[in-house]
Parts: C-alpha cells; sequence; structure tokens
C-alpha cells in the first residue's frame, strides 16, 4: 500500500474503505467471532476452526472474522452471522457441537434460531426480526455508554482498515492540520478527562505540566500493567482496540512536543502485546507512526517493553524505572515525571483508557465529551463487572450512574436469590461498600467520600456468603507479597496487618487486635513511599468501618457467620425443613451425613470437613451455619 501523505488522502482512504466493507456486508455472510482472551479462554478459537471447516464443506461465501471482547464475557464463545441486508444475530455461549446448526438453519437456511439468539444489531433501514430482542433492549447494554470500548467487538482488531473506516486516526489528522499543540492540550483540558489509572488528575494539565517541562527529548509513556485481580479493562481495549490506543498516545505526543512513546504491558497479556507489535507495524506502514505523519513535520514512534508481572510496576515511577531496565521500585515525588520521568527527561504517563479516549475528545470536541457524566468527572467510566453477580463481563457506564444501577440493571443482580453484601471498588487498593451505600453515583469524588476508590475499574461483587475478615485478608496476602520492599511501612506494616487479619479468622483474635489493625494502617497511609503502601490498609479499613461486626464475632465469640473460617463455625441441618432428598448426602465427600430417605438428615461433626458442598447443594435452606461447639476434650486441653 501507499503512505498517507495528507490528511486528505487519509479521508479518501476511509471512504474507499467504508464503501469497500459496506459491498462485503451486502454480497457475503459474515461471521464474527469474540477472539479476546476471554472467548479464547471459553473456547472460541475451537469454534472459529470448526466454522472455517463447515463453510469449506459447503463451499459457502461466507468470512469468518475474529474481534475483540464485546463485554458479555458470561456469554463466551459469542459468534455473530450477519447475512447480507440482514440484521447481525448473536448467539451466546457456542460450542463446536452448535456449529452444524447455526451453518444448516442460520447460513444455508436463513432461520434465526431464536432459541439460541441472544439478540441483533440493526443496520439502519433494517427491520429488528419477530421475536428477538435488539442489542439495546438486552439490560446489559441499556445503561451503557461505548466510548473507549465502542470499536470492541465491532472491528477486527488486527485490521488498520477496519479501524480507519470506522474513523480512525481522524482525530489524529485534525489534532495535526488543523490545530496547534496548546491547542490539543486545552481541548483536553476542556473536556474535563480525568486520568482513568486511578489517581483521576485532570489529563489535559498533566499534558500541559510536561510540555511546559524544560529539557529533550520527551516522552509518552502508556501504563497497561494493569494487574488487580479480576481486573482487565485494559487488556481487553488493546486486545480489541489497538490501534485507538496508539492514537491517542501520537496525539499525546504531538501535544507536548515528544517524537518517541511507550507502551509498557505486562507479559501475561501476550495476546494484547501480539496485537499491539502488529498494529504499530500497519501504522509505520501507512505513514501514521514515523517521520513526517501525514505530511506534516512531525515524527513520532512506538515501543513496546514488556514487564514482569510487578504489580507495584502500575506505579508510575517503578514504571518508568523497570523500562529503563532497573528493579522497578517507586522513588519520591517531587519530582514528578512530568518534569524528570524517563532517563531523567520529561514524560508523560497515562492509562489506556485514557489514551483511548483521546482521539474521540479531539475528533467530537470537548463540548461533546464533558456533557457524558458530572461536572467533576465527565465522559464514561470501564468496569470488569465480576464476583457474585449474574453478567460478568466489561462494561463503560456514563459517570454519575449509581452502584445499584451497575449491580442490579447492568449486572443482572446476585445468582441463586442470594442477598447483596458488598461491592469492592478499586482492587485489590480500593474498598468495600455495604448495601446502604448502594445509591452512591460511581464517579472519583462520590466514591472516595462513601470509603472506596474509582481505581483503574476492578468491581467485585460479594453475597452473604463471603466473610469480610477473609475477604479483607486475601487482597491484603495479594497487596503486601506484591510490596517492592524498598521502604519500611509497607514492607513491615503490610506483614504486620496480615498477621493480625490471619490471627483473626483463625479464631485466636483479641480485641484489641482491632485498635492494632487501625494504628498500623494509620501509619501505612502516612509514611509509605508510593500509593501501594498508602492504599494497601484501604479494603482493611474499609470492612472493618462497615462489617466491624463480623470481626467482633470472629474475635469475641470464635464464630464466622458466612462459613468460611473453619474451625469457627459447623453445618447442621434442620430436621424441620429437610424432607430426606438426599441430595446433600450424595455432595458430601466425607461421609459425614447421614438418614434415611425422605427422613431428616444429620451430620456427624466428627467427620465433616467443612467443605460447604452440602450447603451449596441444598434448595430448600434446611442447612445452616451455627457457631461450632468445642467437645469438652479441646476445652480441658486448652493451655490457660
Amino acid at each position: 500500500m501507499n503512505t498517507l501523505r495528507s490528511p486528505e488522502q487519509l479521508k479518501e482512504l476511509r471512504a474507499a474503505l467504508q464503501r469497500k466493507l459496506d459491498d462485503r456486508r451486502t454480497t457475503q455472510a459474515l461471521i464474527l467471532i469474540g477472539m479476546g482472551t476471554c472467548g479464547i479462554a471459553a473456547g472460541a478459537s475451537e469454534v472459529a476452526e470448526a466454522m472455517r471447516r463447515a463453510l469449506a464443506e459447503r463451499k459457502l461465501n461466507a468470512e469468518v472474522i475474529g474481534v475483540g471482547c464485546i463485554g458479555m464475557c458470561v456469554k463466551e464463545p459469542l459468534v455473530d452471522i450477519q447475512l447480507p441486508g440482514r440484521p447481525r444475530v448473536t448467539y451466546a455461549n457456542v460450542n463446536v457441537d452448535m456449529v452444524p446448526r447455526l451453518v444448516e438453519e442460520h447460513l444455508v437456511n436463513g432461520q434465526v434460531i431464536q432459541k439460541l439468539a441472544l439478540a441483533q444489531m440493526l443496520a439502519e433501514g433494517i427491520e429488528p426480526e419477530q421475536g428477538l430482542a435488539t442489542y439495546q433492549d438486552l439490560p446489559f447494554y441499556r445503561k451503557q455508554l461505548r466510548i473507549a470500548m465502542r470499536n470492541c467487538g465491532m472491528i477486527d482488531p488486527e485490521s488498520i482498515e477496519e479501524y480507519i473506516a470506522a474513523d480512525g486516526y481522524q482525530g489524529l489528522a485534525k489534532a495535526l492540520t488543523s490545530m496547534e499543540p496548546d491547542e490539543v492540550i486545552e481541548e483536553m483540558k476542556d473536556s474535563g478527562l480525568r486520568g482513568r489509572g486511578g489517581a483521576g488528575f485532570m489529563t489535559g494539565v498533566k499534558w500541559e505540566f510536561c510540555r511546559r517541562a524544560r529539557g529533550t527529548p520527551k516522552y509518552v509513556i502508556c501504563n497497561a500493567d494493569e494487574g488487580d485481580p479480576g481486573a482487565f479493562m485494559d487488556r481487553s481495549i488493546l486486545e480489541g482496540d489497538p490501534h485507538s490506543v496508539l492514537e491517542g498516545m501520537i496525539i499525546a505526543g504531538y501535544a507536548i512536543g515528544a517524537q518517541e512513546g511507550y507502551i509498557y504491558c505486562r507479559a501475561e497479556y501476550p495476546l494484547a502485546i501480539e496485537r499491539l507489535k502488529k498494529a504499530i507495524r500497519q501504522a509505520h506502514e501507512y505513514g501514521l507512526l514515523g517521520e513526517k505523519i501525514l505530511g506534516t513535520d512531525f515524527t513520532f514512534d512506538l515501543h513496546v517493553k514488556e514487564g514482569a508481572g510487578a504489580f507495584v510496576c502500575g506505579e508510575e515511577t517503578a514504571l518508568i524505572a523497570s523500562i529503563e531496565g532497573k528493579r522497578g521500585e517507586p522513588r519520591p515525588r517531587p519530582p514528578f515525571p512530568a518534569v524528570s520521568g524517563l532517563w531523567g527527561k520529561p514524560s508523560n504517563v497515562n492509562n489506556v483508557k485514557s489514551y483511548s479516549l483521546t482521539p474521540q475528545i479531539i475528533l467530537n470536541g470537548a463540548d461533546w465529551f464533558s456533557k457524558v457524566g458530572t461536572e467533576k468527572s465527565t465522559g464514561t467510566a470501564v468496569f470488569a463487572l465480576t464476583g457474585k453477580i449474574k453478567n460478568t463481563g466489561l462494561i463503560e457506564v456514563p459517570m454519575g450512574i449509581t452502584l445499584r444501577e451497575i449491580i442490579y440493571d447492568v449486572g443482572g443482580g446476585i445468582p441463586k436469590k442470594k442477598k447483596f453484601k458488598a461491592v469492592q471498588t478499586g482492587g485489590p487498593l480500593g474498598g468495600c461498600l455495604p448495601e446502604s451505600a448502594l445509591d452512591t453515583p460511581v464517579d472519583f469524588d462520590s466514591l472516595t467520600q462513601a470509603g472506596a476508590t474509582m481505581g483503574s475499574g476492578g468491581m467485585i461483587v460479594v453475597d452473604q456468603d463471603t466473610c469480610m475478615v477473609e475477604f479483607a485478608r486475601y487482597f491484603l496476602t495479594f497487596a503486601s507479597a506484591e510490596s517492592c520492599g524498598k521502604c519500611v511501612p509497607c514492607r513491615i506494616g503490610g506483614q504486620r496487618l496480615l498477621e493480625v487479619l490471619s490471627r483473626i479468622a483463625s479464631g485466636q483474635g483479641r480485641m484489641e487486635d482491632l485498635d492494632e489493625i487501625e494504628y498500623i494502617s494509620t501509619n501505612m497511609q502516612q509514611a509509605s513511599l508510593c500509593a501501594l503502601g498508602q492504599l494497601t490498609p484501604g479494603p482493611v479499613m474499609a470492612s472493618l468501618r462497615f462489617f466491624r461486626e463480623e470481626y467482633e464475632a470472629h474475635v469475641r465469640d470464635h464464630f464466622c457467620q458466612a462459613g468460611v473460617c473453619k474451625g469457627m463455625f459447623q453445618y447442621e441441618i434442620d430436621e424441620v425443613k429437610c424432607p430426606g432428598c438426599g441430595l446433600c448426602l450424595k455432595a458430601c465427600t466425607s461421609n459425614a451425613i447421614s438418614g434415611e430417605k425422605k427422613q431428616p438428615h444429620v451430620i456427624n461433626q466428627v467427620k465433616c470437613i467443612q467443605c460447604g458442598a452440602c450447603y451449596d447443594v441444598c434448595n430448600l435452606g434446611a442447612i445452616h451455619i451455627s457457631p461450632r461447639v468445642v467437645p469438652l476434650a479441646e476445652v480441658e486441653a486448652t493451655p490457660e
């Protein structure tokens, strides 16, 4: 192909590619399969191969295209079929055995399989299929607004042509030809975009600091070192729409006066790295990276740096040290990276989501973006919604939506009619909020005031069966293990805090331990060098604040109401509710349950290993958790 020499050539290419894609949709069938990490893990690769074989056998004029994650991870593998002139219909949880039926009934006979279809996307002028919901009708999508994820699941992420056809690189062309660098920065400031990496600092202001800083060269850095348990927002964007991140970084480079950039992505994301590198090669081929981009005097290039998986490298100064080939440890600030960053030069560090939003802000204008969300938290937020919730997956919602709307409207509520207990926002360094906080607006300031954080976008929901002591201990175990060890408050404080929580969870806690938690946490928050140490106590303090009665029950009564901390509870069968169905007996692996058919069963507490299998299978509520009765022999053997 020919290198693009001007914005006009880019515009002409976009029009030609749009016509080409429109012609393809009207002349052949398209099968789009979700080929993000979540889809591949669920079996999408096998489904794609089976689909290609079936098409070859029937000699059908159809093309199989791999796309990124559309967000409904719980429904993977997702297969979309679009016949010429017909709506694009999505089939959920597709397996290899379903492929022949999809080919025969939908592709050959043109009949939508209503019982298997999830929804459809409608092109302009196409009437909906009777009885089949559109995407906008699905509760999962009804309250979403996709800007950062606008192309995920919609286009082939490995095709720069499809990205250009979807208005890709038009924001870059606008910035390079009709805006001065300072105007780009002012546009970003007027948009109100706050960094989506967690701190929520104004993106435009950060760019301005870097542009005004003395020294050259300057660098643009993308923080894609997403390491939070249960978080996969950045990974999905890189896998589903890598060019949006590249375009945002090139715009940032133009604005701050940089000619080089780095994408720091953890090595555990091989698919994201593969697609990033391919996107960079394609951008070079089209002249969108390299010298004299789009015929202007602006030169910019990008590199991918693979991280080794250290959570602390999500902190910008530790990330910079890692790129330099040093040990990934944070350093005191100031000076901030905008003044002295990579190799001591001014550097701008933003998150994947911040860069992916940038092209749309420049293309559509600050006013367009600032009208979405709230006054102080504009735009949308991307969350990985996981845990005890029906619709696990990736969502993008306007800032200001409430936690209740996310959990019950978008997420579909709690499975198995269980009761909601808490939601953890902000990942392992965030905080959990109870049911009383469900109407809290989701924005930077409201979540902080409520006792949690926005973080980079992890959102974990837990139900009545979750022990908040163990829940906090889990995140503390992760955070303390990921400490780089450079500063004493984080290195020692995290371990001491973990020891206290482990003691409480094992039934050996003391009431003064609750005061000890607050003492250690306060000192870590005030004295730690970086955000990892400062925020490590967050989940513990939040759970202690909102669920103190659980801590006190563990200490005072030696009882875990959720039935998680073994040795502090026992399972019992209610003779009145038990019909003797035998489900619990069959589920028990230690032969601790006995009883005749249609007669109440009993649990032998000596044999019971407290695995909870009986509790999980009982649909009648006949099995409940009660404080463990300590045998007299154990009491007599306990030292004074």
